[in-house]
């Protein structure tokens, strides 16, 4: 018990415990899906616009279902839309398993069960965020994310990956198997939360959905920190949508040596889970996110003139720190200045944000390395980055103290 309440301490309550064992135990099975799901496809076709179909069907339903999910979650109970939408996944995993085993699986039907996986996930993780801050107080709030956070990087960007490709060569329905019992291990553990009594008078999904919408284009703070994260993901998407090229080309890697730099960003990201905690207790959120900017901004103009795969791998290691820190400072600001009733229509106001950003962003990437060469997508995200921080540098402050400002 002393290591668990090291781990997760007892003032942050025993229903938080119980989601994050859910939490940590869906994404160990989402990790494993990040791999096995565009080897199934590749397994069924040669098709290039199929086998990219497959990654496109993974950003499109936040955009088109991101909202709707916010409302679903300000209306109804959130745990149960947890439990139902990781539920759903589990019967979905199930047909594409039989599919499987009696040789009746097409690519269509692996493109279809890829998104409506992907789809209830979006239900599933729009709900999920709504949680921790009905069950912590808005003090604990920070370690409370840095908890779920370094679940999300350790099992889903570390440890899923490989055991998803590792159980795919040893056969095709084992990782989707393994992502089956994670998932519905998963919805037995939030079924064990016990949430506040909820008192939110239903409206219509229009008038909710505008609420939400205003509610964020009214809050200053708020709203300067989804324009933030628009814009940073689209210099970030311009940059990423071509890092494999990156790596080929300007830094001469292969397969191996690409999948080594993803990994060394998600070491690095534990890095900034270790010290986030001291970080947060000696430095303000608004210095946090200044310094935040600035490793962003410098990173990209730091691979845009290196060579060499070493200090690559050394700008990513604390570009991965600074991902981590920067993800789970926003996501408290964010959760301590939205009321409990608007917490998912805001939250899917900041998912639109994100995935629009990295839409956007890679549509530039794309054009750019196609019309210039590889770095040119980089040179784009240092200079864009570097004029939004200049113009946001005052407004951070207030972004971080969100939670004193009404509207």
């Amino acid at each position: 018990m002393s290591t668990l309440s090291k781990l997760v301490p007892d003032r942050l309550g025993t229903g938080f415990r119980w989601l994050l064992a859910s939490s940590w135990t869906s994404n160990l099975g989402d990790g494993i899906a990040v791999a096995a799901g565009p080897l199934l496809v590749a397994s069924l076709t040669t098709n290039a616009f199929l086998v990219s179909l497959a990654a496109m069907l993974r950003w499109a339903p936040p955009l088109i279902f991101g909202l709707y999910a916010g409302v679903l979650s300000d209306r109804h109970d959130r745990r149960r839309i947890v439990m139902a939408s990781d539920g759903f996944r589990a019967v979905v995993l199930a047909v594409l398993i039989a599919c499987m085993v009696t040789d009746q699986l097409t690519v269509a039907l692996a493109l279809v069960a890829l998104g409506l996986l992907t789809t209830a996930e979006v239900f599933a993780d729009n709900a999920a965020a709504t949680l921790a801050p009905m069950l912590v107080h808005r003090d604990d709030l920070a370690i409370g994310n840095t908890r779920l956070q370094a679940g999300f990087l350790t099992l889903n960007q570390l440890v899923g990956p490989p055991i998803g490709a590792a159980l795919f060569a040893a056969g095709v329905a084992w990782p989707f198997a393994a992502e089956a019992v994670l998932v519905g291990a998963g919805v037995l553990l939030v079924s064990r939360v016990v949430l506040p009594k909820d008192t939110t008078e239903a409206v219509g999904v229009r008038h909710a959905v505008v609420e939400g919408l205003r509610w964020t284009v009214r809050h200053p703070a708020v709203r300067t920190l989804s324009l933030t994260i628009l814009v940073f993901n689209i210099t970030f998407g311009a940059a990423w949508s071509v890092l494999v090229l990156y790596a080929q080309q300007r830094l001469g890697l292969g397969a191996v040596g690409f999948g080594l730099l993803t990994t060394v960003s998600a070491i690095g990201g534990l890095l900034g889970t270790g010290l986030y905690g001291q970080l947060t207790r000696h430095v303000s959120l608004g210095n946090i996110m200044r310094a935040g900017l600035i490793i962003e901004t410098l990173t990209h103009l730091a691979l845009a003139v290196t060579t060499s795969a070493w200090v690559a791998s050394v700008i990513l290691f604390v570009f991965g720190a600074h991902t981590f820190i920067w993800g789970a400072t926003s996501i408290t600001v964010r959760q301590r200045a939205v009321p409990t009733h608007l917490q998912g229509r805001v939250g899917s106001v900041n998912t639109i944000s994100v995935y629009g950003g990295l839409v956007i962003g890679s549509a530039i990437g794309g054009t750019l390395a196609t019309r210039i060469d590889v770095t040119a997508p980089f040179w784009f995200a240092f200079a864009g980055s570097a004029v939004f921080v200049v113009l946001l540098w005052r407004e951070l402050t207030r972004i971080a103290h969100a939670d004193q400002s009404s509207v």
